[in-house]
C-alpha cells in the first residue's frame, strides 16, 4: 500500500488508481459516519458514494493537516445537505425556554455499540442530527442551529429530548 501523502497526489491527478486506494483505505470509516446520520444501511451506502465523490472533487482545497478530519467534515457537510434537502425534518416546536428540562446522564450500563447506534437511529430526523452533531462531532449549539437552520434554543430543546428518549431505551434495555 502506497502512502497517503501519494495517493492524495495520485487523487489530485485523477488517477484511478489512487482513487481506489483511498476508497479502501477510509471507506469502513466513513461508512461508520454515514449510518450516524442514515436511517438506514441503504441510505448510509448513498452517503458514503455521494462522499466520496465530494472528496475527490475537492482534494486540491485540502491542505496538508489532518487528513482524516477534513474528509470526515467532508462527509458530515454532505450528510447535512442531504438532510435539508430530503426535508424529512420533523417540524419540532421552538422552545424558547429550556429551564425545566434537566440533562440526562447515561447511568454505567452495558450495551454493545451496535445496540446504541440502532438506538440512536430510531430517534426523530432532527433529535438523531442534533444528537449526533453535538455529542459525536462536538458542534456547540450556536453552530448546530446555523446548519440546520433552527434557534440555538432548539437545538439544546432537541438534543434533552434526544437524550430522554435514550435514556428511556437504555432503562429497558436493562430491564
Amino acid at each position: 500500500m502506497k502512502s497517503l501523502e501519494k495517493i492524495i497526489v495520485g487523487c489530485r491527478k485523477n488517477k484511478a488508481w489512487a482513487q481506489a486506494e483511498l476508497f479502501e483505505m477510509f471507506s469502513d470509516k466513513m461508512f461508520g459516519i454515514c449510518l450516524y446520520y442514515s436511517s438506514n444501511k441503504a441510505d448510509a451506502e448513498d452517503l458514503l458514494h455521494d462522499g466520496f465523490l465530494k472528496v475527490f472533487e475537492n482534494i486540491n482545497k485540502y491542505k496538508s493537516d489532518n487528513f482524516d478530519a477534513w474528509m470526515r467534515k467532508v462527509f458530515v457537510n454532505i450528510a447535512l445537505m442531504r438532510y435539508r434537502k430530503d426535508k424529512r425534518m420533523s417540524t419540532v416546536e421552538e422552545i424558547e425556554n429550556v429551564k425545566g428540562i434537566t440533562n440526562v446522564v447515561f447511568e454505567n450500563t452495558q450495551i454493545h455499540s451496535d445496540e446504541l447506534l440502532a438506538m440512536i437511529s430510531k430517534l426523530p430526523a432532527q433529535y438523531k442530527m442534533v444528537f449526533n452533531l453535538y455529542a459525536i462531532e462536538g458542534y456547540k449549539h450556536k453552530e448546530i442551529g446555523e446548519m440546520l437552520e433552527i434557534s440555538d434554543s432548539t437545538s439544546k430543546s432537541n438534543l434533552s429530548r434526544a437524550r430522554k428518549i435514550l435514556q428511556e431505551q437504555l432503562n429497558e434495555y436493562k430491564v
